[in-house]
């Protein structure tokens, strides 16, 4: 199975980079582009990542969506983007493995990712 990943950002400009990204390093990617959308999605799937916004409907909405994806599953990998820095006791306590400050280095971001998922024991690249 390869690895999943849901990226939820209000911004459609940021969501679509990160699809072309993630998908160019061949993960399967859905997209959300508010908290509430995302939500929707974590009540009826699991997500290998979620990667997600910060700031949407609200200043924590991106909170709201790690919590929510921590509920479904505890092997999913949780990364925040945000413009605004976080603290790491802040983004912790949600459930969140990491957070990124935008913009990201991509590079870093993909390694990231990468690293995340083979310490949750899940397949960190797909089958060729």
């Amino acid at each position: 199975m390869d690895a999943h990943i849901l990226i939820v950002d209000d911004e459609q400009a940021v969501s679509s980079m990160l699809k072309v990204v993630f998908e160019n390093q061949g993960y399967a990617v859905t997209t959300a582009s508010s908290a509430a959308q995302a939500c929707s999605l974590l009540a009826v799937q699991t997500f290998d990542v979620v990667m997600t916004d910060m700031r949407m409907e609200s200043d924590n909405a991106g909170f709201d969506v790690a919590r929510a994806a921590r509920k479904r599953s505890d092997a999913s990998v949780i990364v925040i983007l945000t413009a605004f820095p976080l603290l790491a006791k802040d983004w912790r306590a949600a459930g969140a493995d990491a957070a990124f400050t935008k913009p990201s280095n991509m590079a870093v971001l993909l390694a990231t990712v990468r690293e995340l998922l083979d310490q949750h024991g899940q397949r960190s690249t797909p089958l060729s």
